[in-house]
């Protein structure tokens, strides 16, 4: 059974930091395309960063760019999330997504496996 388990959320102050990770079990995503999406109360899921197979190409949301930072292990059993800079507006439950393909994807319907999400809350 193929399972993201994503691990790091918790409060934060506005201006701090904090690093989600993601942690694959069940198969390997060496080859695979990862991304990192995000649900705030009442709002609808939003593309937060994702990153290439074998090219480690990466894309951010506008919202995130220069603040937050993708990354994975090279053994495909993990990704990561560097949050800095944080804001108010980043609070949210954090999901990570794995694809069957290697290209960037930016769009939720392209990813096959999820996580089931961890908190983000930031304090001003």
């Amino acid at each position: 059974q193929v399972q993201l388990v994503e691990s790091g959320g918790g409060l934060a102050q506005a201006g701090g930091s904090l690093r989600l990770s993601c942690a694959a079990s069940g198969r390997t995503f060496s080859r695979s395309a990862m991304g990192w999406f995000r649900q705030g109360s009442g709002k609808e899921r939003e593309f937060v960063a994702a990153i290439a197979w074998r090219t480690d190409s990466t894309y951010y949301a506008d919202s995130v760019k220069g603040r937050f930072t993708i990354s994975r292990d090279n053994a495909g059993n993990a990704v990561y999330l560097q949050m800095n800079s944080l804001k108010p507006e980043d609070t949210a439950v954090y999901y990570c997504a794995a694809a069957n393909v290697a290209r960037l994807i930016t769009m939720a319907p392209g990813y096959d496996y999820w996580g089931q999400g961890t908190q983000v809350t930031v304090s001003s």
